[in-house]
């Protein structure tokens, strides 16, 4: 079956308009299946440059997405980080040392400097340090839908985890399937 955000594209192409506006019509749109209960809506989210450490983002990814989300009772948002030096996770959303503790762990864990055996050191000391943080921790996240919110525990907060120490702005896609 042919989804909304395709036929969208379609009508771009046939009628000559720039690719980039059809890759930006792909995003944020809703859509729904034959049946009229399945929906789909996807969100970019510029995230401002940070420094480098864990950070709580769930405020920021809420304000995005919220217009959308209110609409779906049941389903699945699918939260992933275009990139390899940063990562994201849930995690404690209230304490905010859990943040530097973790930062500690990672730093602890992943060595980095002239001692550290990486092979890949092209874009600085921290480089190779972050792409294997950012695969330890992961790219994306899963996180279901009810009643219009994100079902996370009372505890729990979505987590941009930088590991570059000067990294640009990162880019977020969040996808919501569901009825």
């Amino acid at each position: 079956p042919i989804f909304c955000w395709e036929i969208v594209i379609l009508i771009v192409l046939l009628l000559g308009l720039n690719r980039k506006w059809a890759a930006q019509a792909e995003r944020n749109q809703e859509c729904s299946d034959s049946s009229g209960r399945m929906k789909f809506s996807q969100h970019e989210i510029r995230m401002p440059a940070m420094k480098r450490g864990c950070h709580l983002v769930t405020d920021k990814i809420l304000k995005e997405i919220g217009g959308s989300l209110v609409d779906y009772k049941l389903g699945l948002a699918n939260i992933f980080i275009q990139h390899t030096s940063a990562s994201l996770t849930i995690n404690e959303n209230a304490d905010p040392d859990v943040r530097k503790d973790m930062e500690t762990y990672l730093n602890l864990s992943v060595p980095e400097g002239p001692t550290a055996p990486w092979v890949h050191t092209d874009e600085g000391p921290d480089d190779m340090p972050a792409h294997v943080k950012s695969s330890l921790l992961g790219a994306s996240l899963t996180i279901p839908i009810s009643h219009g919110r994100l079902a996370l525990g009372t505890w729990q907060g979505i987590w941009l985890c930088e590991h570059r120490d000067r990294a640009s702005g990162r880019n977020i896609i969040v996808t919501l399937q569901g009825e």
